[in-house]
């Protein structure tokens, strides 16, 4: 047996017999930094670019939807990969786990590829679809440029975390994603103020990392630290990626919905609070993002043990991972919920010093951080179905916070209660969500119990 096997053998024993507690929270510590680092430097972007003007901060708000869509198709591949990757893995199916993980490699490289061409050809028109006003179209424009150019690596670094992630190798994904996160705040200053670049300063030290956490993730890989193997004489059948992007489409539906929730947000809060309400819930979004980092890291180490488990047949491991998942994340949240409560004035006016965008965002950040303790339960059963492979039930959970739930309460709320409903929208699609998880969790234990008997 070559010194390969004894390694995936031995990352197999760890993963179906090391107590499922200990075994998250190693997985999901690297992986929460990662997140931490990657949301650090989203909100340093968006600190920055605020000191500029408040158009230069809507900005940012504005862009932010076309970022979603180009996570959309990394998230559809990499998550759909990572899945496949765990299962095959748990079944000791090694050869088929590298066909997974090239098919989809290359194909994101292809996907952003398209997404940049159609982005520089037609920035302008997407920026005013995504609700740019005149005054901040132009700072939407010099931000999105660069961004655009970034696609095919972005989209290419989601499928190599989440490959990474499925093997249980989520500390490689950490010193790829803390080190282009690290650069990207420091280069954030320097760019804008220094080289007295403006905004486009912010996109381009995004750029630049970017790049370099891709290079770091795929250096990886052809070093040959991991289990899966990256070769363009590897990238499978139509069949493979159809079965990548099926197992993915949670994460195309929660992404995608994410867009367009995006977009209405965008619209809404300018159209009852202009320009400064853009700003106002473009940085609510960035700090809330910032918490539910921690706990989509927290899911992304409960993933892979649940997907090998149930690759493994041990059913009572999924539960126990899914069950320390959801209570050790309501802990955390709780706290951090607490500390934005308490201190949202104070926070929003770090960003910008702006009395409407400090009024508009603290009102909004205090009731989004009210339902923040239950997002373990919506995230945990989400990637709980994704992870072994209950593709629809798992599309239906990742529409709904920001899609089934949402999307109505967007357009009806305002209407109703003017700025007041833009600013408690989310509020309402999280609860309704988690309400929703309860249900899913519940049958599919159930069904896992009879298969465990039978």
């Amino acid at each position: 047996m070559n010194n390969k096997n004894i390694t995936a053998d031995q990352q197999f024993n760890k993963m179906v017999n090391e107590p499922v507690s200990k075994l998250i929270t190693t997985l999901a510590i690297p992986t929460v930094i990662s997140m931490l680092v990657t949301s650090i430097y989203n909100m340093a972007d968006t600190f920055f670019v605020s000191q500029i003007n408040t158009q230069a901060s809507a900005a940012v708000g504005i862009v932010f939807p076309i970022m979603s869509i180009i996570q959309a198709f990394g998230f559809t591949l990499g998550m759909g990969a990572g899945s496949l990757i765990s299962i095959k893995l748990g079944q000791k199916k090694n050869d088929e786990a590298s066909v997974i993980s090239s098919t989809a490699f290359f194909s994101a490289l292809g996907f952003g590829g398209v997404i940049l061409v159609l982005g520089v050809l037609f920035s302008s028109q997407f920026m005013r679809l995504v609700g740019a006003s005149e005054a901040v179209l132009p700072y939407a424009n010099d931000y999105a440029r660069f961004i655009f150019l970034g696609a095919p690596f972005m989209c290419a670094s989601f499928v190599l975390n989440n490959s990474l992630r499925s093997e249980g190798k989520s500390f490689l994904s950490m010193i790829a994603l803390t080190s282009g996160g690290l650069i990207n705040i420091a280069l954030d200053p320097i760019f804008i103020f220094g080289f007295k670049l403006g905004i486009s300063g912010a996109a381009i030290a995004t750029l630049i990392s970017q790049t370099i956490s891709f290079s770091i993730l795929l250096s990886w890989y052809l070093r040959k630290k991991v289990i899966c193997h990256i070769s363009i004489n590897l990238f499978g059948k139509p069949k493979i990626l159809g079965k990548i992007i099926y197992t993915g489409v949670p994460s195309l539906a929660r992404q995608g919905l994410a867009s367009i929730a995006t977009i209405l947000l965008n619209t809404m809060a300018g159209r009852y609070g202009g320009d400064s309400g853009i700003a106002a819930m473009s940085i609510v979004t960035k700090i809330c993002m910032f918490i539910a980092s921690i706990m989509i890291g927290i899911g992304q180490g409960f993933s892979p043990v649940s997907g090998y488990n149930y690759g493994a047949k041990r059913y009572d491991r999924v539960f126990k991972a899914w069950v320390f998942m959801v209570i050790s994340g309501f802990c955390l949240m709780s706290f951090l919920a607490g500390f934005c409560i308490i201190f949202a004035p104070q926070i929003l006016r770090a960003f910008r010093d702006d009395d409407l965008v400090v009024q508009v965002g603290t009102v909004a950040l205090r009731y989004q951080a009210a339902f923040i303790p239950f997002h373990p339960l919506i995230v945990g059963t989400n990637m709980l179905m994704q992870s072994t492979r209950h593709v629809k039930q798992a599309t239906f959970l990742s529409m709904n916070r920001q899609g089934v739930f949402f999307i109505p309460a967007i357009l009806i709320l305002p209407s109703i209660m003017g700025l007041t409903g833009v600013e408690i929208t989310q509020f309402v699609a999280d609860f309704l969500s988690a309400l929703a998880a309860i249900p899913f969790a519940v049958w599919l234990f159930r069904k896992l119990k009879k298969q465990e008997n039978s």
